[in-house]
């Protein structure tokens, strides 16, 4: 027992202040999903009252977080009893703690056993119950005991089977989790929208889980893992590994990595393994699990009041730096919104160097209380995005004020709007030429008109020279007006010429997209344009008749309506239409392809690939007929491997998977027929 040197007084007083600070923290992490600390430092105090507790049992307390499982369910959801409870794992933070849990299952066995490693997915735990090989309900882990029925939102998750291949009546419990390029999607239309970002993807995946509309759900694109079978009723598994592969080859997704190691030299191995490639992997991980295999040596072990004894999770150290804020930044999007950026001494953090991290608004600047030349931690939110996780307060300047806060457009000198329902702070005026300049942008991409050669800094030249105010003055470009850019000769001239004027036939789903109505991606762009038509019938449709198209919501057509109802926005149509642009739904360019490589094909897509955005390779092998997933299972036809490749490579080399470098994809690619 740890001498921790407080009087029983002493340590009541402590333990009074951490258990109203850590459920504060459960409480915004659980329900908000808005977490106010990271994880590291959640458990740093939630081990303090551990010791605590355990010098002085008798000042436990039922409300202590040591007695609560998980999260606390929400009163909007009708509720779910779990008949077997849904208990967490308990922690260790380093190889002694490993050994210790290691030495006590080796006592209580009475020898050395087996476990199956799996890495910690960063996501909700869920319930998925079937009946007769149909699913009949799901919820949350809520508070272990009661959860909550997310039936009808899991139903939108492509990986959960509806019906099983066998008429199984069982239980099975998993991680439903939002992968990393999801979360910078999400979270990039959530800052361009002035809406509060979620701070990783952990918090994404409950947010969306938790909707009462299961449309938001389902344009989230969250994914699973399941990894229990909570009973065994006609099913012959006795280790936990042959019940992840009876769950794959039922149609879940399981996570590729898990593996059989006796003792801890492989599980070592594993946790450094992984430890090194977890950027590199598109979901979050916070750790590595341990499971004693032998589900007959799990049932010998049983379980505490709130943990199971069989397993236990390593959790890998907080991966931070500490740098000092030089600079804070505004800029305007194209919709108008502010947002803050910290720009800093250069510093190492997971593998790059960063030396920028956005503050996304104003209420995350106050509620840190972020300061030029403060000192500061550094992570990087859902191993992605850098992100200043608190402000090293010791280290603060004597001279430190407060970070100010623009009242006016730093480009357009407009009055700057705090509308009611958005934590940001927008600029409203229509002919900001910052916003102008991301439009058009936004207009000539890829995903939207894909004119070719058409970027930002050409836009920035265009716009400069007055030759350019708004999207339709695009298509009204000459060879004149190009020859004045910088570099821009006869070759440049015809190609840009040529990108415009082909962008002019593109099916209208693309041209809707481009006009940069809030809420409308490119998903929502090509439904609402299959199901009318044309712009003109997209124009004139009633709210009502927009809200009947799948999938449509009532912030999509509201956002619709207020958009055509502009007259300027009217006009702009008009414009585009007198110089040719197509504005009829006729399918994207791929609708048609086929390709014997790829069409019918499962496919899966790992590393990093340096010819390809993963997005758009996606998007173009689904147009010929391919499913994209993310896993690789038995059923995966091809594995498309970029660099640093990882467990998914040793997962299809071990199941003779066809693999495929990106070479030879693009000689692929190029004998697509139409």
């Amino acid at each position: 027992m740890a001498d921790l040197n407080l009087t029983k007084q002493e340590a009541n007083e402590e333990l009074s202040t951490l258990r109203d600070k850590l459920n504060s923290y459960r409480d915004a992490y659980y329900t908000k999903d808005a977490p106010l600390v990271e994880d590291s430092e959640y458990d740093k105090q939630y081990n303090r009252l551990l010791a605590i507790e355990q010098e002085y049992p008798d000042l436990v307390t039922p409300d202590s977080p040591s007695q609560l499982v998980g999260d606390v369910t929400l009163p909007d959801f009708n509720k779910v009893t779990h008949d077997i409870p849904m208990l967490s794992m308990g922690d260790v933070f380093s190889e002694e703690e490993l050994a210790d849990f290691n030495d006590r299952i080796e006592k209580n066995v009475g020898d050395e056993v087996d476990y199956n490693v799996e890495l910690k997915i960063d996501g909700l735990a869920i319930s998925l119950v079937y009946e007769n090989g149909v699913l009949v309900q799901g919820s949350t882990r809520g508070n272990g005991t009661i959860g909550e029925n997310v039936t009808e939102n899991l139903k939108t998750i492509k990986s959960i089977p509806q019906k099983l291949p066998r008429p199984l009546s069982f239980e099975v419990r998993g991680e439903c989790f939002m992968d990393k390029s999801e979360f910078l999607r999400l979270n990039n239309e959530r800052e361009a929208n002035g809406e509060q970002v979620f701070a990783n993807p952990r918090n994404a995946a409950a947010g969306s889980l938790r909707q009462l509309n299961p449309k938001v759900t389902a344009d989230r694109k969250l994914d699973t893992f399941m990894y229990t079978i909570v009973t065994f009723d006609d099913l012959e598994v006795t280790t936990q590994h042959q019940a992840l592969e009876t769950l794959e080859e039922l149609g879940f997704h399981v996570n590729p990595t898990a593996q059989v190691t006796t003792g801890l030299k492989g599980v070592n191995e594993f946790i450094d393994h992984y430890g090194e490639m977890r950027d590199s992997l598109n979901y979050g991980i916070d750790g590595v699990v341990l499971k004693v295999n032998d589900l007959a040596f799990q049932r010998q072990l049983g379980n505490t009041v709130k943990v199971p004894r069989w397993e236990i999770a390593y959790k890998f150290p907080p991966e931070q730096a500490e740098t000092v804020v030089r600079e804070i930044t505004w800029t305007i999007g194209r919709t108008g919104v502010l947002t803050p950026t910290a720009v800093m001494d250069p510093v190492s953090l997971a593998g790059t160097t960063v030396s920028r991290a956005t503050l996304h608004n104003i209420d995350m600047i106050r509620a840190k209380d972020i300061r030029v030349g403060d000192t500061v931690l550094l992570h990087k939110a859902g191993d992605i995005i850098p992100e200043v996780s608190q402000v090293v307060l010791k280290k603060r300047p004597a001279d430190s004020v407060p970070a100010e806060i623009p009242t006016h457009c730093p480009y357009c000198d407009s009055e700057l709007i705090h509308l009611e329902d958005e934590v940001a702070l927008r600029c409203i005026n229509p002919k900001c030429p910052a916003q102008v300049k991301e439009q058009l942008t936004h207009f000539a991409s890829r995903n939207a008109m894909n004119i070719d050669g058409l970027g930002p800094k050409i836009i920035e030249q265009l716009y400069t020279k007055n030759l350019i105010e708004d999207v339709a003055d695009l298509f009204k470009l000459t060879a004149d007006d190009l020859g004045t850019l910088d570099g821009f000769k006869d070759k440049s001239i015809n190609n840009l010429l040529t990108a415009i004027d082909n962008s002019k036939s593109n099916s209208v789903e693309r041209l809707l997209f481009g006009l940069g109505i809030r809420h409308v991606g490119a998903k929502a762009a090509r439904i609402l344009s299959e199901a009318f038509g044309n712009l003109a019938n997209l124009m004139a449709a009633s709210k009502e008749e927009i809200l009947e198209v799948n999938t449509m919501g009532e912030i999509i057509a509201d956002s619709i309506i207020t958009y055509f109802d502009n007259n300027d926005v009217q006009k702009l149509i008009n414009e585009l239409e007198s110089v040719g642009v197509n504005t009829e739904f006729i399918g994207s360019s791929n609708n048609n392809e086929t390709n014997e490589h790829f069409t019918d094909k499962i496919v899966v897509i790992t590393g990093t690939l340096t010819k390809y955005k993963r997005s758009e390779l996606t998007e173009l092998l689904e147009g010929m007929g391919a499913k994209v997933t993310g896993s690789v299972t038995k059923k995966t036809d091809i594995l498309i491997a970029g660099e640093k490749a990882g467990s998914k490579l040793t997962k299809a080399q071990q199941l003779g998977t066809q693999i495929i470098d990106e070479e030879t994809l693009s000689d692929y690619l190029d004998s697509t027929e139409e």
